[in-house]
């Protein structure tokens, strides 16, 4: 896990971010370090992984410091489980479903869209591939889910 922090030394839950892309994780992880907030970043580089950290499974089980993550940032197109599949199953837990979900992939396929959408995904970003454009998106995320959004409050496992 990668902390980053601020002069406020604020500690919020995790940020999970499935992305099996090392370019594209550590742009996001460049842009997220320049923000404001304090944000604990949780990366799992395929949808196995991210439903075991989820569950507390394979090497995930010991974990239990870790709080479940205030918001995740999934790629669709992951090798083995893809991020459609990650969705779904977030979204039909009773435990994990109230966590956003910002799908952040490639695709612009209106098919992914309305599928992801209808799982239940909070929002769709399609990746840019100009690099101010995608400075500036991940800007708006950030902005946007840590300082404008309310988000629920962590259960008492």
């Amino acid at each position: 896990m990668i902390l980053l922090s601020t002069s406020s030394g604020k500690r919020t839950s995790p940020l999970l971010v499935v992305e099996d892309s090392n370019e594209d994780f550590e742009v996001l992880q460049r842009f997220l370090k320049r923000s404001s907030m304090t944000v604990p970043i949780q990366r799992c580089v395929n949808g196995e992984q991210a439903l075991a950290f989820l569950y507390r499974t394979g090497s995930y089980r010991d974990q239990d410091y870790m709080s479940r993550p205030v918001l995740i940032v999934l790629d669709l197109n992951l090798p083995g489980t893809d991020g459609r599949e990650v969705l779904r199953r977030i979204k039909q837990d009773d435990n994990l479903k109230t966590i956003p979900v910002i799908v952040f992939t490639t695709s612009s396929n209106p098919k992914d869209i309305e599928e992801c959408y209808q799982y239940g995904a909070n929002s769709y970003i399609v990746k840019p591939i100009d690099f101010a454009q995608l400075k500036r998106d991940i800007q708006v995320l950030v902005d946007y889910w840590f300082e404008v959004a309310v988000l629920p409050d962590q259960p008492k496992n």
